[in-house]
């Protein structure tokens, strides 16, 4: 089967001779591996956000890793699809080549990241973290890899609105012992529940300085029509521009729903985005807030462009059993009440 060129989504596009340019930045000093690609997919779907990533490496004989802002914690990490991605590609480019509370405040403290999930994916060692900007900067510094000198402030714009983050680790000698290539990639999926979903942006431009040029591509299927902040627009002085606006064709969400793991996919009625970022890293400040439902707002501060006030609180799972407390102690009040106006009638 032919290979496709990637546009690739959510993607660092700079010279592969410079090595502290993956998403997120977190590299091996010796720069011997370099990460070329990282690719994104946003699949939002009553409630939860499908977050599906492509790692792509060249090189040998290092370690390296890449860290990744989430909107909050994953109930599920596993290997995504072996074509899922491309497919969203060849969708916008036809051409087949060859080829729970956490403050502002505390995202600057020291306190130690703590490790909520850990999982091996053929050569990539995925770790789930919960910690502010310096304690998942100080973790990933423990664990062997250098930050760019950006790097505290870019988390800690994160660790603010979300201290939960993904480093994936990718080990050579496992890459050995599984014959994988150079080139391979290796495609991970997060489920998270989120009430909207957003994608993290200003962290591609991580290390590479104001004037480089950042060139990335985002793949979004929602239940409806979404609101986006900043909204994408042709000409935008952010650089995002808003190439496809539609609905998913029943072929597209075929193909994407016959892959593997791809069956939470509704098989119709999913509205297909498809945005391209071209701009300078300097001018990329902020992310891309999302209203999954179109008929909201989306919050600036999800997009980056306000500073937290207060808590953030994240999506908590639903506790049944103080729901079921609520929901019985109503049924006996309803039926006091009762009790006393039959009483009152005799």
């Amino acid at each position: 089967m032919k290979r496709l060129v990637l546009t690739i989504t959510v993607l660092t596009s700079v010279l592969i001779a410079t090595p502290a340019l993956a998403c997120g930045g977190l590299v091996n000093p010796n720069g011997t591996v370099a990460l070329l690609k990282t690719t994104t997919f946003v699949g939002y779907v009553q409630g939860v956000e499908h977050y599906v990533t492509s790692f792509e490496y060249a090189g040998g004989g290092a370690e390296f890793g890449s860290i990744i802002p989430l909107p909050g914690v994953p109930t599920d990490v596993k290997r995504a699809g072996d074509w899922t991605l491309q497919r969203l590609v060849q969708e916008v480019t036809p051409v087949v080549q060859e080829t729970n509370a956490f403050t502002a405040a505390d995202a600057s403290k020291s306190v130690e990241a703590r490790v909520l999930l850990e999982t091996t994916i053929d050569a990539l060692d995925i770790t789930i973290l919960e910690g502010g900007g310096d304690s998942v900067g100080a973790w990933a510094k423990d664990n062997g890899f250098a930050l760019t000198p950006d790097a505290p402030e870019v988390l800690d714009f994160y660790a603010s609105r979300s201290p939960i983050f993904m480093a994936a680790r990718f080990d050579p000698v496992k890459a050995a012992r599984r014959d994988q290539q150079v080139g391979d990639g290796t495609p991970i999926h997060l489920t998270i529940p989120t009430p909207n979903p957003w994608v993290p942006l200003r962290i591609l431009g991580l290390g590479l300085g104001d004037q480089a040029r950042v060139e990335a591509d985002v793949f979004l299927l929602t239940e409806g029509v979404p609101e986006m902040l900043p909204a994408p627009v042709k000409g935008a002085d952010r650089g995002m521009i808003l190439e496809r606006s539609e609905p998913a064709s029943e072929l597209l969400l075929s193909d994407l729903r016959s892959d593997k793991g791809m069956e939470w996919l509704p098989a119709k009625d999913m509205w297909f985005s498809y945005l391209r970022i071209d701009t300078k890293a300097g001018s990329l400040q902020h992310d891309l807030a999302i209203d999954a439902t179109g008929s909201g707002t989306p919050s600036p501060v999800a997009a980056g462009l306000e500073v937290v006030q207060g808590l953030v609180e994240l999506p908590a799972p639903l506790d049944w059993r103080s729901l079921w407390l609520g929901v019985s102690m109503a049924v006996l009040l309803v039926a006091y009440l009762l009790g006393r106006r039959s009483l009152w009638s005799a």
